[in-house]
């Protein structure tokens, strides 16, 4: 991060801020609403090192892990007004984030993003249905063995497993149906994903989604690192650390062609 008067911070801070969430500039009154301003809007937002795309998911999902409606509210309206996403991109962010942080955040995020289209005065287009097509359980189950192949580069749990979470949660819903949907390009839901697995604090999931994040091509080393630094803006810069150390020993994979084995 470059040094620069403190003066041109707090109106640099003051721009981005007013800019991404859509609110006017007002006084930062606290010693938060400061760190706000002059940290996470002047040195964060406004660093090269990740697109507006990739941050906005980010701090969406970040948000709506943790309930924060000022947040979600801020962020949807910024997505939208600065034209960053549309209200039917949003709509599938509320999904995605619904099968990696619970279907409560998906939900609180969904009327968030509600409010927001309410007060801006758009309205939902016809966005694809879930179940949209006709398959019959073992098409299904085949379609979400190569999805998972797809975003996550190595073959998850095998057609017929039997077992109700690897069936028909994994395969038939969160790959069958979910990945495979138009609405949302593959590199924002591997953001959102991304802070997903990272709150669960599961090592599995953890490791393979980063890897997976380069291993599929969407994303670098370097915008990885980004994602930590951004990513400790929501959980924290203990959790960030961990997640630091994982993006350590996965880019060391695959710098060294290595898949992921755990």
């Amino acid at each position: 991060m470059s040094c620069i008067h403190f003066k041109d911070r707090q109106a640099r801070g003051a721009r981005l801020q007013a800019e991404l969430t859509g609110i006017a500039q007002r006084p930062a009154e606290t010693l938060v609403q400061q760190s706000w301003r002059d940290f996470i809007y002047a040195e964060i937002w406004s660093r090269p090192g990740l697109d507006e795309k990739a941050r906005f998911m980010i701090a969406i999902a970040g948000a709506a892990s943790v309930g924060h409606l000022h947040a979600m509210n801020a962020y949807a309206r910024g997505a939208l007004s600065t034209g960053t996403y549309c209200l039917a991109e949003l709509r599938e962010v509320a999904l995605h984030v619904c099968v990696y942080s619970g279907w409560s955040a998906g939900s609180l995020l969904d009327g968030a993003i509600s409010s927001v289209a309410s007060e801006m005065g758009l309205e939902d287009q016809e966005s694809t249905p879930l179940a949209a097509d006709d398959l019959d359980s073992a098409e299904r189950m085949s379609k979400g063995a190569a999805e998972f192949r797809n975003v996550m580069t190595f073959d998850g749990p095998p057609v017929g497993n039997g077992f109700p979470y690897l069936q028909d949660g994994i395969l038939n819903f969160v790959f069958a149906e979910m990945w495979c949907r138009p609405g949302l390009d593959q590199r924002s839901r591997r953001w959102l994903t991304l802070v997903g697995v990272c709150d669960s604090g599961a090592d599995v999931p953890i490791r393979s989604h980063i890897h997976a994040a380069m291993a599929s091509g969407n994303c670098s080393v370097e915008e990885l690192h980004e994602f930590v630094l951004q990513y400790g803006v929501h959980a924290g810069w203990p959790r960030a650390s961990r997640i630091q150390s994982e993006v350590f020993a996965m880019s060391k994979k695959i710098q060294e062609g290595l898949p992921f084995n755990g």
